[in-house]
């Protein structure tokens, strides 16, 4: 069955109570995007706090995720590590609970070569038969996966795309230059700069944004489909303080702040993670309220 890989797919939060995951939440956050219109679900991202979820957590989520979706939406798991064993075994356990496919963020921290990119990825890709999307994000990783390099992972059967965040508004294009025809999925992974990068030949977007304004991401999306530029634009301009917003901090603490004030779930982030700075929590507050997301206070 042929997937469509294109609009506006979220990149979850995970709802916490008491310092574990709310289930309960999560699957109602699950339904609300489905039912506003995001085009695919991204669980166990950075967004979704993965690097302090446990693995037995990790794969929990991926599980409430797909019981939800249902085969509505398609599921991109999040399944990467800094371990390329441990990467293959949450990639393996992706393949076999039914997601779509996987995403598997650069290894952070090990800092390694372009060879040792490349071997990492091929390794996942020779593991598994789950198509893989790369998640490029150098501001996270350290590290910054060239172009040649993925031209190269592309030419093996089970990679088929790239969550970019990179924030090169040059990078779709030249991609796109380099692959030479080569199916290739590019996604962003930016919200702020979204709009350039499907005027360069991007698909769509994991967005956090999404998490709190669905519907208006899936729009910009729909108008940008169906070559609605400035309607699209529109969205975008409406869009960007409460973009800008979400990042004024790391993510996702003020994405989940902002998730607070609408009662889709708590605040809580795990450790070492704090809630946003009361300054930020007044921006968060203001960019919902002009989008008539939450009502405004007396």
């Amino acid at each position: 069955m042929d997937i469509d890989y294109s609009g506006s797919f979220v990149a979850l939060i995970t709802p916490f109570k008491d310092r574990k995951i709310d289930e309960k939440k999560f699957q109602e956050l699950v339904e609300w995007q489905i039912n506003q219109g995001t085009n695919g679900l991204v669980p166990c991202g950075t967004t979704g706090e993965s690097p302090t979820l446990s693995h037995e957590e990790h794969e929990r989520v991926i599980d409430l995720t797909l019981e939800v979706a249902n085969g509505r939406v398609p599921v991109i798991a999040g399944t990467g590590s800094n371990s390329t064993e441990e990467a293959i075994r949450l990639t393996s356990h992706a393949e076999k609970a039914g997601a779509n496919s996987a995403l598997v963020v650069m290894p952070y921290y090990n800092k390694p070569t372009q060879a040792g990119m490349y071997s990492h990825f091929k390794a996942i890709n020779d593991s598994t038969n789950i198509p893989i999307f790369i998640y490029n994000i150098p501001g996270r990783s350290v590290v910054d996966m060239s172009i040649e390099t993925m031209v190269e992972l592309a030419k093996l059967p089970n990679i088929i795309g790239v969550k970019d965040a990179s924030n090169d508004p040059t990078r779709p294009t030249n991609l796109r230059i380099a692959l030479d025809g080569l199916k290739f999925t590019q996604f962003s992974g930016e919200d702020p700069s979204q709009l350039g990068f499907m005027a360069a030949g991007g698909e769509g977007i994991i967005s956090v944004t999404a998490n709190v304004a669905p519907q208006l991401m899936s729009n910009f999306h729909s108008e940008w489909k169906n070559q609605k530029i400035e309607e699209a634009r529109n969205i975008q301009e409406r869009l960007m303080p409460l973009h800008n917003a979400l990042f004024l901090e790391t993510s996702p603490a003020p994405v989940k702040y902002a998730a607070s004030l609408m009662d889709v779930c708590s605040s809580e982030v795990r450790l070492p993670l704090v809630e946003p700075l009361q300054e930020t929590k007044i921006k968060l507050r203001d960019a919902l309220e002009k989008l008539q997301l939450i009502g405004k206070r007396a």
